[in-house]
């Protein structure tokens, strides 16, 4: 069958009770969290309930009358409210200390049964709560109580294993029946049978009760003899009965077992329908809707679940019987059916309800049978009639408001508590404890310091009442909210004293409330007690969050940075030395009982989230805190024991959360009832103050911080490995967070260290891994190793057992992670996690003037002129030196300026053979005053007439060759400026005018001086060889024979620039000369020993020829031209 059901979160895990108003409009439950929710049963999952939180502790039982309703709790006391509503009206009843365990009123609505701890009894009158009967029977605590249908007789059950009948309707209370061996015994309270619902539930024909017995069956109790008639029972429901509901005519019992819900009839004693979904707790209290087909029932997990139409519509109704039928349910036998017009008939088949029952009718059944179809009953009564709260709201023209069934976490500090007893803190945390003090008029405000050499405590009175404050590395920040005239405002009080005025207030505009505050910092590099000690660190950061969805930066000096907006409601937050971590409410929460939190890690130096991520908050609990860790991770902890931390929180937008720690499960845990109030983490240390019982929040004096360690909750239980991998991934998980921040650093030697001992645990994994044979599990350990030498041992390990191809594959491994250096990979990474992240360069858009950007595939025009400085042409310039010169027209005049740069690079294109110019401390020593070998040089160059011979021309080797590759380019090369075309002049005094119009242009040169002679190291030639040796006489003379032979003819080089253009030099031109040989003048000293030098290399060349040369006959004395050979 269908199974239509409606589930709220109603309470915190534990004991629970629920009972129905008496009308069935409403439907109260109470829990372990000390509070009565009112649902209204015409609503659905959407609704927030009201709620009566007078009880300091656990509710354990509720009864609903006519006009009020009342509750138990472990506090003692019994608390009368107005009906339907949270509005206490007064205690009815005390238990001197002992938790109340029931409370029953009688059907009139004028009594109430109280049950606790005590083995009496009491029966209280609700008009005048001195009349009290008290009822002594039981050995043990009364753990039930039920009335009659009459409200004569009452029933108890207590944890002796009794049930004792009480007779009320005299004036003095007396026991009816002690019936025993039925129930079970139960003397521990604590135990989970103890919260089960034995009550004895009386049929409303009022002649027997049912009772869940100790061997898991439902017996059936008669009136008569008090003795046991029959049983329900079926294979399908096992288990504990925990608890027992009738319906309102009696014609149907559920049962609620640890295999399922059931329903039977109880005419004849059948199992007829079963709630189809799953039960995830054991269910404490259930019970049917006087008015509807509805049947609820809550558990020990806190939840209300509401069966809607348990009975099909085809069974007849579990509300009504009949037309007519009273309240006491009495037997009906089928009557003629009436026809049409015979009113006789009708008026004979309606009882009339004038008429009181008898014995005997009471003593009867119901008249309906189950197994025969010969039956009508009207199952609709008034159900085809408008639903009165329906026609309510379309009478106003209103509509019903969806609400939330899970109540919305408000904003909250980190470490702050409400105000008990005129105390409070309004922070607790790792750096110290803020405590608050009032004194009506106004407040006191103690500010202490766990380590004091650091900072100095201090106190002050506070008349602005704050109520929000956080301590940060760097100061104290306190905010108070709007009042009457006055505005609300933050004021942050750094620690430092250095500096003159440096506390600041910053006031909120007129109607804005501080919703959370977070001061961050880095921690101070030197005490800041004193003046002296001044630290350059700042004053750190400051965040507030207001109540227009505002997100303030400010700085620990007070400018104001940036302004976001919250995109939800804002939890809390807290700052680190680099970030803030908010929290807040993206939307609204779920109908599942999820709070929907998100958190955002937002740095402080660009503003920007650096991590954004889903809060794993479970189901139907809360944010309890949020915190950072010591070495600057965000941590949070909720309401259910879990302790959560974000290792990897530098990596931007790929941080997951690790769960770090279980507190449901330390072993310290077992057989106590505490909580635990977090204050911070430490390393693999969880710092917190232990709350014993029911406390919620540490209460004054201070108590003292307490450490455990954090283990994470892995579910191996292996004595030897367990441990050990849960050290390695712990102790991984924070060496992650030390490596992220390492930045270019390779590591530390705390890093270094810390690896060194996991890789000591690993082995002792690696050795019990090869022991037990596991081999594939050894290898995965070995890959885990971090240090190279750690793979040695490993090695040596599985060398120890024997296992060769195990020890071939560490090796394996060994070579691989020395190959790779894992540290340098590892910055790489972080590099690139930095690269992946970087900001995106904004457009840039042409501006007026300025030509657009060309597109791809739409730019036609021609490429751009590289600038090749090795491939521009030289060009010539003429010195004016060589002005008084008369030259022929194929002549190449080059200036003491080119030469002389040239020279710095080693090269000397004057020459003609293209030779390198020799310095002056490696001219051979030559005689100079052989005037006639000059002059013979000097006029076997001046030939005026007829064109000379070509001889074969000889290549520089030191030239560039065409073609080739400019890579292999001279380094000493002068820049392109140098490298201008060659030109022939058309005629002399073409060349005379270009010489004059290039001297106007610039100052006048004058002649190069010779240079000095110094010493200094060995000068090489372009391919590292050292210079030549000045040549000998012999050399010298064949030398001068061979420029004697070049009388006959010129030789033409052909030299290549670097652009690749040829063009020819000839230094052996035609020169007409006016003075006489030994009347000539050398001007340049370094041309001279460039023609010297070409001339010697020129003989040195012509001796190594493989054919003799003939040469021409030396000219005679004192005669200018030479004959030339044809």
């Amino acid at each position: 069958m269908p199974a239509k059901a409606l589930v709220n979160p109603a309470h915190g895990p534990g004991n629970t009770c629920i009972a129905f108003s008496r009308d069935g409009q409403r439907v109260y439950t109470g829990g372990a969290d000390t509070l009565v929710r009112i649902w209204d049963t015409g609503l659905g999952e959407d609704q927030e309930p009201p709620v009566a939180m007078e009880a300091s502790e656990e509710v354990t039982t509720i009864s609903a009358g006519s006009d009020c309703w009342v509750s138990g709790s472990k506090d003692s006391d019994v608390r009368r409210y107005e009906s339907a509503k949270p509005n206490l009206q007064g205690l009815v009843a005390n238990a001197a200390g002992v938790p109340i365990r029931c409370v029953a009123i009688d059907p009139k609505g004028k009594r109430v049964a109280v049950t606790s701890d005590e083995p009496t009894v009491k029966v209280v009158s609700l008009d005048d709560i001195t009349q009290t009967v008290k009822l002594e029977g039981h050995t043990k605590a009364v753990r039930k109580a039920t009335w009659h249908p009459s409200g004569a007789l009452l029933t108890t059950c207590g944890a002796d294993g009794k049930i004792i009948v009480w007779d009320l309707s005299g004036a003095e209370a007396k026991q009816e029946k002690v019936i025993e061996g039925v129930l079970p015994a139960v003397a521990d309270a604590e135990a989970a049978e103890f919260a089960y619902d034995c009550s004895a539930v009386w049929h409303t024909s009022g002649q027997y009760f049912f009772v869940a017995t100790r061997t898991h069956e439902i017996a059936t109790i008669s009136r008569t003899d008090w003795s046991k008639t029959s049983t329900l029972s079926d294979d399908a429901c096992m288990g504990d009965i925990t608890a027992l509901a009738l319906s309102n005519n009696g014609v149907y019992l559920a049962a609620a077992a640890k295999s399922g819900i059931f329903i039977w009839a109880t005419q004849n004693r059948r199992m007829l329908f079963r709630y189809q979904g799953a039960i995830h707790a054991p269910i404490t209290q259930m019970a049917f809707s006087p008015a509807k087909n509805l049947l609820a029932w809550t558990d020990a997990a806190g939840d209300l679940t509401r069966w809607i139409d348990p009975i099909p519509s085809s069974s007849p109704d579990p509300v009504k019987l009949s037309v007519g039928s009273s309240s006491v349910t009495i037997s009906t036998k089928r009557k003629g059916t009436p026809t049409l017009f015979d009113d006789d008939n009708v008026d004979d088949a309606r009882p009339t309800t004038d008429k009181l029952p008898t014995a005997e009718d009471l003593d009867g059944d119901l008249g309906i049978d189950l197994d025969n179809d010969d039956w009508i009953l009207d199952d609709l009564g008034d159900g085809m009639e408008d639903d009165g709260e329906a026609r309510r709201l379309a009478a106003e023209g209103g509509i019903r408001e969806m609400v939330s069934v899970t109540k919305a976490q408000p904003p909250f500090q980190p470490g702050s508590t409400p105000m008990e007893k005129k105390k409070r803190y309004l922070a607790y945390n790792m750096i110290g404890v803020i405590e608050v003090t009032d004194q009506d008029t106004h407040h006191i405000v103690n500010v202490e310091f766990h380590d004091r050499s650091a900072r100095k405590s201090y106190h002050f009175t506070d008349h602005f009442r704050y109520d929000l404050a956080s301590l940060g590395e760097r100061g104290a920040l306190y905010a108070c909210q709007p009042e009457a005239e006055h505005t609300a405002h933050i004021i942050y009080k750094p620690y430092g004293t250095w500096a003159s005025q440096s506390e600041w207030t910053y006031e909120m505009p007129k109607g804005t409330r501080v919703l959370g505050l977070a001061a961050g910092g880095p921690p101070p590099s030197k005490s800041l007690r004193e003046k002296s000690d001044i630290d350059i660190g700042g004053q750190g950061n400051v965040v507030v969050a207001t109540s227009e969805g505002e997100l303030v930066f400010l700085t620990g000096s007070g400018i104001e940075r940036a302004c976001l907006s919250l995109p939800g409601d804002f939890v809390t937050m807290v700052a680190g030395s680099e970030w803030v971590f908010v929290v807040t409410r993206d939307g609204s929460t779920t109908m599942d009982g999820s709070q929907n939190l998100t958190g955002r890690l937002i740095k402080f130096d660009d503003f920007c989230i650096l991590q954004k991520d889903a809060l794993p908050i479970p189901k139907r609990h809360t944010l309890q805190w949020v915190g950072i860790t010591e070495e600057g991770a965000p941590a949070i902890y909720d309401s259910s024991g879990v302790l959560h931390i974000m290792p990897r929180f530098r990596i931007p937008l790929s941080a997951t959360w690790v769960r770090a720690l279980d507190t449901n499960k330390l072993e310290r845990r077992e057989g106590k009832d505490e909580s635990y109030w977090p204050v911070g983490v430490a390393g693999d240390a969880f710092m917190c103050l232990i709350l014993k019982g029911r406390q919620e929040h540490p209460g004054f004096p201070r108590p003292l911080i307490q450490e455990l360690p954090i283990r994470l909750p892995f579910k191996r239980t292996d004595p030897k490995e367990g441990p050990l991998e849960e050290h390695f991934a712990r102790e991984t998980m924070l060496l992650d967070i030390l490596r992220d921040g390492l930045g270019d650093e390779l590591t530390t030697d705390d890093i270094a260290a810390r690896e060194l001992a996991l890789d000591k645990g690993l082995i002792q994994l690696i050795q019990q891994a090869c022991k037990t044979d596991r081999l594939a599990r050894a290898l995965d350990l070995t890959r885990l190793l971090h240090l190279t030498p750690s793979f040695d041992m490993a090695i040596k390990v599985a060398g120890f057992y024997h296992l060769i191809g195990l020890q071939e594959k560490m090796e394996a491994l060994k070579a691989e992670r020395e190959s790779d250096d894992r540290l340098e990979n590892l910055r790489e990474r972080r590099r690139g996690f930095t690269e992946d992240f970087a900001p995106v360069p904004a457009m840039r858009l042409p501006t007026v003037g300025e030509s657009s950007r060309p597109k791809a595939f739409q730019d036609f025009r021609p490429p751009p002129a590289l600038h090749r400085p090795g491939l521009e042409r030289a060009t010539p310039v003429v010195d004016a030196r060589t002005q008084d010169s008369q030259m022929t027209d194929d002549n190449a005049v080059y200036t003491g300026s080119f030469v002389d740069g040239m020279q710095e690079n080693d090269f000397a294109f004057g020459s003609p053979g293209g030779k390198r110019k020799r310095l002056p401390d490696e001219e051979p020593n030559r005689s100079h005053s052989s005037d006639a070998d000059l002059g013979a040089k000097r006029r076997a160059l001046g030939e005026p007439t007829g064109k000379p011979a070509m001889l074969q021309a000889r290549s520089n080797p030191f030239a560039r060759k065409p073609g080739a590759d400019n890579n292999n380019r001279n380094p000493f090369a002068r820049s392109a400026d140098t490298y201008k075309s060659v030109h022939k002049s058309e005629s002399f005094f073409n060349k005379v005018d270009a010489a004059e119009a290039e001297k106007g242009k610039r100052p006048a040169q004058s002649k190069p001086k010779p240079k000095e002679k110094k010493d200094g190291g060995k000068q090489t030639t372009l391919f590292g060889l050292l210079p030549p040796q000045p040549a000998d006489k012999k050399t010298a003379s064949r030398g001068k024979e061979k420029a004697g032979s070049s009388a006959d003819g010129s030789q033409e080089t052909v030299a290549t620039t670097d652009n690749g253009v040829q063009y020819e030099s000839q230094p052996d031109t035609i020169m007409e000369e006016t003075q006489d040989v030994g009347d000539t003048q050398i001007d340049d000293p370094s041309q001279t020993a460039t023609e010297i030098e070409t001339q010697e290399t020129a003989g040195m060349e012509a001796e190594d020829l493989e054919s003799p040369i003939e040469w021409p006959p030396s000219p005679e004395p004192q005669k200018r031209d030479l004959a030339v050979a044809g």
